[in-house]
């Protein structure tokens, strides 16, 4: 079984190739990124129609296979930005109806989670970071049960409005994580951020507003941006603790962009091992939004039964993480 997987629910057009194994054969990408401001669905969505052949074409050389060699055509069908998320779905349909071979319309979340599990993890605590979703998930009953979650925005969300705001240039994630090392390196002051933890769930736009606020009176950029991380990041781990205790589980999987910060990896590690047990982390390819996790999950869809007809394989922007039918465990 090979399935080729469309990511395109933002800013990255990723194409992936998978084998039944679980084999990354390629995993490409072309990023939409704006010359100021944040991401505009529109221009997003144009460029990845204007790169969809050569990304395809690319990732067909790189795997080294032929068009004939492949089983399966996965999508992302959401949660995502409409504009963006319907040029891959076209060119998912396009590529099943020309190769005449199923389509599989995939939740985008899920397979985060799924790309993570394929390292062998059993049944774990799942903490789930991106741009525009944080969750707190675990598995029962034939689904993914959200937790926790955000009740604003997504932390990546709030890390690139922060960074937007201060003058930093998009993706702003990384830069604050470069800015908050330099800032533990010399010994930062922790300013007091609001930690709003409520329950299971978690807010991030008073935190937002009081980290602007410190800009604007002349706070130092390096140690809010170590602030922000510290406290954001604590919140995080804190309710994935409680999830881990609520359900006896020793395994904490990290998922979604968000996760290839070294410092929430480092964080979560912590906490885990000193509970006995074992965090995992998918590589920093698998991590940002990417094709192969939606071919993977297209595979064991498409094992377990679950395929998407041409004609129900609409797009949804708010598809989320418990609506799907997990069949596959």
């Amino acid at each position: 079984m090979l399935c080729l997987g469309i990511e395109s629910t933002a800013h990255t057009l990723g194409m992936g190739l998978v084998d039944g194994n679980a084999t990354v054969l390629a995993n490409e990408f072309a990023v939409y990124s704006p010359a100021t401001g944040g991401i505009h669905p529109r221009e997003a969505a144009d460029h990845h129609a204007a790169n969809v052949g050569p990304l395809l074409r690319r990732t067909v050389e790189t795997a080294g296979v032929s068009f004939d060699d492949i089983d399966l055509v996965a999508f992302a069908r959401g949660p995502g930005l409409g504009p963006c998320l319907r040029v891959g779905a076209t060119a998912a349909r396009t590529l099943s109806l020309q190769l005449k071979v199923p389509l599989v319309g995939v939740n985008h979340c899920v397979a985060h989670l799924e790309i993570g599990r394929a390292m062998g993890v059993h049944d774990p605590t799942l903490l789930y970071v991106s741009g525009g979703n944080t969750q707190v998930i675990a598995y029962s009953s034939g689904r993914y049960r959200v937790m926790g979650e955000t009740l604003d925005i997504g932390l990546g969300n709030m890390l690139d409005k922060f960074g937007r705001e201060v003058g930093l240039d998009f993706p702003c994630g990384p830069k604050i994580e470069e800015l908050a090392r330099s800032a533990a390196r010399k010994g930062s002051d922790l300013f007091d951020l609001p930690y709003s933890v409520k329950g299971m769930d978690v807010s991030f736009s008073g935190i937002l507003t009081a980290a602007l606020h410190l800009h604007e009176e002349g706070g130092a950029l390096e140690d809010i941006c170590f602030s922000l991380q510290e406290t954001c990041f604590a919140m995080l781990v804190e309710v994935a603790e409680r999830a881990m205790a609520h359900r006896s589980s020793q395994e904490l999987l990290l998922g979604g962009g968000v996760v290839a910060n070294s410092r929430l990896r480092e964080m979560a590690d912590i906490m885990v091992k000193d509970r006995g047990g074992i965090s995992w982390v998918p590589e920093r390819k698998l991590c940002a939004d990417n094709g192969a996790m939606i071919a993977w999950t297209g595979i064991l869809m498409h094992n377990s039964g679950t395929t998407t007809p041409v004609k129900e394989s609409g797009v949804d922007q708010r598809f989320r993480t418990d609506d799907v039918e997990v069949t596959w465990r």
